[in-house]
């Protein structure tokens, strides 16, 4: 489908999913030293687990200061569902890692919103779409995009930065009127 306007959103949520990601990563960790221990014998694989885990978590941690925070721990998540699955018990917990990483990309991945003549379609994991007869008004002023809906409904979001926008403001919003008012026009 081709748009005639994009907006891309930001995500305020990335550090909380870091977190999220970092504080997984530990219980694999923990969980292979455990394991190792109760064990009472050495096993290379659930050491090299820990430490493989442990590095990766820092590595990323030193990473995170010197490129703004922007680091993904979805390769960390994927190893330590790769790791669960040598566990000797609770091998299922991989399927659970596999799935934080995914949904670890997703939740980090910009929030694109596109613009076309019929319809309204935001990027996300499964695709929503609004038409336009279902919009009261849509806004995008100073960087921050609403989107009035006419079941009470109302969508804000902080857009990136206004120097990176393709598009003007004002250009921008004088399409979503004629959008609005073709889509609101009553048939004779």
């Amino acid at each position: 489908m081709h748009y005639q306007y994009v907006v891309i959103l930001k995500r305020d949520n990335e550090k909380y999913i870091d977190r999220i990601s970092i504080f997984l990563c530990l219980i694999s960790m923990l969980a292979f030293i455990f394991e190792q221990i109760r064990s009472a014998h050495f096993n290379f694989f659930l050491s090299f687990a820990a430490l493989m885990i442990g590095a990766g978590v820092i590595i990323n941690l030193i990473g995170s200061r010197k490129k703004n925070g922007r680091i993904r721990y979805k390769t960390w998540l994927l190893l330590s569902g790769i790791f669960w699955i040598g566990m000797p018990r609770l091998q299922w917990l991989s399927i659970f890692y596999f799935a934080m990483a995914f949904m670890e990309y997703q939740a980090k991945y910009p929030l694109e919103i596109g613009f076309s003549n019929d319809e309204i379609v935001l990027n996300t994991l499964f695709k929503k779409i609004y038409r336009w007869p279902d919009l009261n008004n849509v806004v995008l002023k100073d960087g921050l995009l609403t989107m009035d809906f006419k079941n009470n409904r109302l969508f804000q979001k902080v857009a990136f930065d206004e120097d990176e926008m393709d598009a003007d403001e004002a250009e921008f919003n004088a399409y979503c009127q004629r959008q609005l008012s073709s889509a609101n026009k009553i048939p004779s």
